[in-house]
């Protein structure tokens, strides 16, 4: 354990973006026994000109509107700042030296600005840590001079906004940082041609809303659904799931009902899937009410295609399902080896079958409670600690 140290947190996601967010997580898992700065991602001139309402934009806006103050305190140890002026958007830019100038003029006034705030707080010697910000973050080593600096990559940047710099960039900035972590093999095995020292600190939840103690009640719209059931719960996107695959399963599964609930992606909004009579989508739901559908599911699944953005991503949704000791059938990947004692990880419509009748006549109370305790394993104390055992000052 680190205790009594200076971390400053610099990445993609704001403060107050409205899904979870493992640099959030892992700030206040650190401010536990350390001072931390959370620096929100700034604003640039295109986004703070737009309609866009969500409220970590929102709360931007006003920051440099004058309506709310730059620093906030989220507890005792713990700080957010948010940049009281907009920043050039520069993605537009050709890959090269006109980028490289763009992007260090950002970065020059972001921490130049930020240098001023750490020393009114009273931070030296502080410890950086980069959540996945390969262009706002690519200068803050040179710019804050930390005594020492963590990449965490915890996603594969695969949309077209990151494919123009970012296969340029990446490896550079893993090797200007002291060491890099990530949360899945695969991505581990993807940045460590470009640092050794690269390590993979697992992935830490909050599973207090996934409690098997807690008696659910069954929500009104399954009530009427035949049993058994096989649930998702989730962006129904097929960016992210196999829906020909959902649909082979299904199809060939007659006698079960396959649950989908969260918000739908117009592929699947106009997918055949809609044709079967034992699918049924459900709609988008409050996040509060998604543990209930899981209580009540007979088994869970996560059938993703297998594609750059899923191949490494942690699934943090099978640790949800196992907290409340669900069944769980997924697709195979390599970041999935890690549940293989606990999970049914298939790679076809046959191994799919096959994994849901044995999960329906093997769901013993000792295979649950064990589901149950290798979810509560994942925690932000365990992953935090697996960080502090690889920051070497």
């Amino acid at each position: 354990m680190i205790k009594g140290k200076n971390f400053v947190f610099t990445g993609l996601q704001p403060w107050d973006i409205s899904i979870g967010s493992n640099a959030k997580d892992i700030a206040l898992e650190i401010s536990k026994q350390n001072k931390v700065l959370y620096i929100n991602t700034p604003l640039d001139k295109k986004t703070y000109q737009s309609k866009e309402n969500t409220p970590e934009i929102t709360r931007r806006k006003n920051v440099i509107k004058k309506k709310l103050p730059i620093l906030r305190q989220i507890n005792l140890n713990l700080w957010v700042l948010d940049f009281p002026f907009t920043i050039w958007p520069i993605n537009f830019l050709p890959d090269g030296i006109l980028f490289d100038l763009a992007n260090k003029y950002n970065s020059i006034r972001m921490y130049s600005f930020a240098k001023k705030i750490l020393k009114k707080l009273h931070f030296d010697n502080y410890i950086l840590f980069i959540d996945n910000d390969i262009y706002r973050s690519f200068y803050a080593n040179e710019i804050l001079s930390p005594v020492f600096s963590i990449y965490y990559r915890r996603d594969n940047l695969v949309s077209s906004y990151w494919q123009k710099h970012a296969p340029r960039l990446e490896p550079i900035l893993s090797k200007k940082c002291n060491i890099v972590v990530v949360n899945s093999i695969q991505l581990s095995e993807s940045i460590l041609p470009y640092n050794p020292k690269c390590y993979d600190i697992g992935q830490g939840l909050d599973l207090s809303k996934y409690d098997y103690r807690t008696k659910y009640p069954k929500p009104k719209d399954i009530l009427n659904i035949s049993q058994p059931t096989i649930g998702y719960v989730g962006w129904i996107t097929s960016r992210r799931l196999d829906a020909d695959l959902i649909f082979e399963v299904a199809k060939k599964c007659r006698q079960m009902s396959f649950i989908l609930v969260g918000g739908e992606d117009k592929y699947f909004k106009n997918h055949k899937l809609h044709t079967l009579s034992n699918v049924y989508f459900l709609g988008e739901k409050k996040q509060e009410e998604i543990p209930a559908y899981v209580a009540h599911f007979d088994i869970c699944m996560n059938p993703q295609q297998i594609n750059q953005i899923t191949i490494g991503n942690y699934p943090r949704k099978i640790d949800e399902y196992l907290a409340l000791g669900k069944p769980v059938i997924a697709t195979k990947t390599k970041a999935m080896a890690m549940f293989d004692k606990y999970v049914w990880n298939c790679t076809s419509v046959d191994e799919y079958i096959h994994a849901i009748h044995e999960a329906l006549q093997t769901n013993s109370k000792e295979l649950i409670q064990e589901r149950i305790n290798f979810a509560h394993t994942h925690t932000w104390t365990n992953s935090v600690n697996q960080l502090y055992s690889h920051i070497n000052i």
